[in-house]
């Protein structure tokens, strides 16, 4: 009540003096694995220092009021123009970027915030509120660490994606979501050598959904660290169930930069190990893409150390996509370099993609990495590979994604074609 009187008298005010007044709706990114990892009293410190640096950013007499949670309220009020407001907004953005203190410890945070400008958005103080609300959540969606701008698009694509986002969260929890396999193979030698788990959607209405339909709202969203979890344990059991079969099948996990960079991972990930004590820590590998390695190397590099150091293996996905450096690949500490399938796919026809699929190769070798090519489809790419040094593979031409039960029998029929074998 007394954040909706303050907002009436500033939205009176605004109209007297013939100014706007901007309302902003602030929702820290990641504050939930403060609480978790560090426990609520240093989560409360965190949430004071926010509101200190909120109002070192803000003029005497704006408006900072905390609504509950990490969530606050900024009213920005007799503004004469967009720039200083956009001033203001880029302000708060960098002070709660730098990172917070806790144990002695930096602990990194960011910010997503919905605007909207009065009278422009001639609403009631309610209505305002639901708008810069719907306005952060798409800033949220786009990356954090950003402010949006309200407007009636934007509202709309926001309840579309909230919708969607909370029709998949009830997928997860009617376990209408699957896992399939498509199997990686050493072309020379006609043997395979793991599975990549894929998601899926079993929609009781639409059939079989394919994760471009549902995770792209998801990989934006906190919902995609519980969709991680959710992978990475059933993974895991599927591999037990594989094991009690006399099946010791490695596979492959893709995670995502929001997943990863969390702060317990790693004790997320050395708990779903021990979970399942029949399987080998040394079969589960993770893979990042190249972009997020890029990310920030170093954290990137010792948190990959770390989980090595409970055995599992990590991936670098569609690599060559990204911005690679030669010091970048030698202190990254993975052992498996995925060449991006858009370069498979012109290999044959594209003496730029094959040159990129030369060079990645020789910088396997260079580096001592394995090497493996995504999207093979048909025999004569294959044969190419294992000429250029690259006899791992996977893809449509080798076999499709299915579900679990049907590896065993797949595993046992499968020869690779004699243009393969006799290089």
């Amino acid at each position: 009540m007394l954040l909706t009187d303050r907002l009436q008298q500033a939205m009176a005010q605004t109209l007297r003096d013939q100014k706007r007044l901007a309302v902003c709706y602030l929702d820290l990114d990641g504050f939930k694995a403060i609480n978790d990892t560090w426990g609520h009293a240093h989560g409360d410190r965190v949430l004071i220092e926010v509101a200190r640096r909120l109002k070192s950013c803000v003029r005497a007499n704006d408006t900072v009021a905390r609504l509950g949670g990490d969530e606050f309220i900024l009213l920005l009020g007799n503004l004469t123009d967009m720039e200083e407001c956009e001033q203001t907004l880029n302000r708060v953005v960098a002070a709660l970027h730098v990172p917070f203190v806790v144990l002695d410890q930096p602990i990194p945070l960011s910010t997503s915030l919905g605007v909207t400008l009065y009278p422009d958005d001639m609403s009631n103080p309610d209505t305002l509120l639901r708008h810069t609300d719907q306005a952060m959540y798409a800033a949220k969606e786009a990356g954090g660490n950003r402010y949006y701008w309200f407007d009636a698009d934007c509202d709309r694509r926001a309840r579309c994606a909230r919708d969607r986002l909370q029709r998949v969260k009830e997928a997860l929890a009617a376990n209408e979501l699957r896992l399939y396999y498509q199997p990686k193979v050493d072309m020379r030698y006609s043997r395979v050598i793991g599975v990549e788990a894929l998601i899926r959607w079993q929609h009781p209405e639409e059939g079989l959904l394919l994760p471009e339909r549902f995770m792209p709202a998801v990989d934006t969203s906190e919902l995609s660290i519980v969709f991680g979890q959710w992978v990475m344990k059933e993974t895991l059991r599927q591999m037990s169930v594989w094991t009690t079969q006399g099946l010791c099948l490695p596979v492959s996990i893709n995670i995502s930069s929001r997943h990863l960079q969390q702060l317990d991972f790693v004790a997320k990930l050395r708990a779903a190990l021990a979970a399942y004590p029949t399987v080998s820590s040394d079969g589960l590998e993770l893979e990042i893409l190249e972009t997020v390695a890029l990310e920030d190397i170093a954290a990137i590099s010792e948190l990959i150390e770390d989980c090595r150091q409970l055995g599992v293996r990590f991936a670098l996905d569609d690599f060559g996509t990204g911005y690679s450096s030669l010091t970048y690949l030698r202190n990254l500490p993975v052992h498996l370099l995925k060449i991006d399938q858009s370069f498979v796919r012109d290999l044959l026809v594209d003496t730029d993609a094959r040159s990129i699929v030369e060079g990645v190769i020789g910088l396997s070798v260079a580096f001592r990495r394995q090497v493996i090519a995504e999207g093979v489809e048909t025999d004569a790419q294959g044969s190419l590979l294992i000429r250029l040094g690259c006899d791992l593979a996977q893809g449509y031409g080798i076999a499709h994604p299915m579900p679990p039960e049907q590896i065993p029998a797949w595993i046992a029929g499968w020869t690779a074609p004699e243009a393969w074998t006799l290089q």
